[in-house]
C-alpha cells in the first residue's frame, strides 16, 4: 500500500500521519527530528523541578464534584510532604491536584497535550509544557515521579494506570508506589482482576500488590511518603542544584535526587 492509499484526512494531526503507515521518506526523518526535539524541550522544561508525584484523572469532573474535591485534597497532602505534584495539565481531576498543590505553596506542573477539545492548560499550574504526541507526554509524567496517584478517570486514565503497572510488572521501571483513589469507580475493575485475571493466570496474585486503593488523602500522601523514603532513600525537599552549563543544556550530573527512568 503507498502513503496516498492509507486513510487520513488534508488536516491530519501529527500522530495520525505517523501511524497511517509509509509516508514519504523525507517527510518521515523530519518527523523524527521533531519527536527528538519535543523530547529535549521537555527534558529542559522539566529537569530542576523536583522529585515528583504524578496525579492521573479525568478531565471531564466539575469543581463541584466530589473527585474534584479528592483531587484537590490529595495535591494538598503531597504538597505538604514536600513532593512536586504533576499532572496532565488539563481541566478536572488535574486541575484540582494543581489546585490543591498550589494552595500549600508546592510546586504544580503540567505536561498538556494539544488537543482540540477538552485539554486547555489550567490555571494552577507553575509550569506547563505542552506536548504534540501523547506517548512524549506520557513519557514525561512518568520520567520525574516517584509515586503515582489514579482517580477516576476514563480511556486516557485506563492507560496511564495500566501503562505504569505494565513498566513495574515487567521491570523497566522500578515497583513505585501506586495508589488508586475513588473506591466505589474501581470495584468492578479490582473485581475483574481478582476473579478473572488472577484465576486465569494472566497476571499474578502479587501483581495485584502493586497498588494501594484508599479514599484518604492523608493516607495516600502518608503512604507514598512512606514508600519512596524506605525503598528509595528519597530525600524529601532535597533539590537539584543548577550549573551554568546546565541553563543551556538541561544537564546536571551531581542531582539530589535522581529521576525514576
Amino acid at each position: 500500500m503507498t502513503p496516498e492509499e492509507f486513510p487520513v484526512g488534508p488536516h491530519a494531526a501529527p500522530e495520525q500521519l505517523m501511524l497511517a503507515g509509509p509516508r514519504p521518506r523525507l517527510e518521515e526523518l523530519w518527523r523524527v527530528i521533531r519527536i527528538a526535539v519535543e523530547f529535549i524541550r521537555g527534558f529542559r522544561k522539566l529537569h530542576f523541578v523536583g522529585p515528583c508525584v504524578t496525579v492521573f484523572g479525568s478531565a471531564r469532573f466539575p469543581e463541584d464534584h466530589r473527585w474534584y474535591a479528592m483531587a484537590q485534597q490529595v495535591g494538598a497532602e503531597l504538597g505538604r510532604r514536600g513532593f512536586t505534584v504533576m499532572t496532565g495539565g488539563g481541566p478536572g481531576i488535574m486541575e484540582a491536584a494543581n489546585r490543591g498543590a498550589r494552595g500549600v505553596g508546592a510546586p504544580s506542573i503540567g505536561c498538556n497535550i494539544a488537543l482540540p477539545h477538552e485539554q486547555k492548560p489550567n490555571p494552577w499550574c507553575d509550569r506547563t509544557v505542552e506536548f504534540r504526541y501523547f506517548f512524549i507526554r506520557k513519557v514525561m509524567l512518568l520520567k520525574y515521579s516517584y509515586g503515582f496517584v489514579v482517580l477516576p478517570g476514563g480511556y486516557g486514565t485506563m492507560d496511564e494506570l495500566f501503562e505504569t503497572l505494565t513498566l513495574m510488572q515487567t521491570g523497566k521501571i522500578a515497583d513505585f508506589p501506586v495508589v488508586i483513589m475513588g473506591k466505589g469507580y474501581w470495584d468492578e475493575l479490582d473485581d475483574f482482576i481478582q476473579k478473572r485475571m488472577i484465576p486465569d493466570g494472566t497476571i499474578a496474585k502479587e501483581d495485584r500488590g502493586l497498588v494501594k486503593v484508599t479514599d484518604d488523602p492523608v493516607e495516600a500522601a502518608e503512604f507514598i511518603a512512606e514508600v519512596t523514603k524506605r525503598r528509595f532513600g528519597l530525600r524529601i525537599g532535597a533539590r537539584a542544584s543548577k550549573r551554568w552549563w546546565s541553563a543551556s543544556l538541561g544537564l546536571d550530573e551531581h542531582n539530589e535526587y535522581h529521576s525514576p527512568l
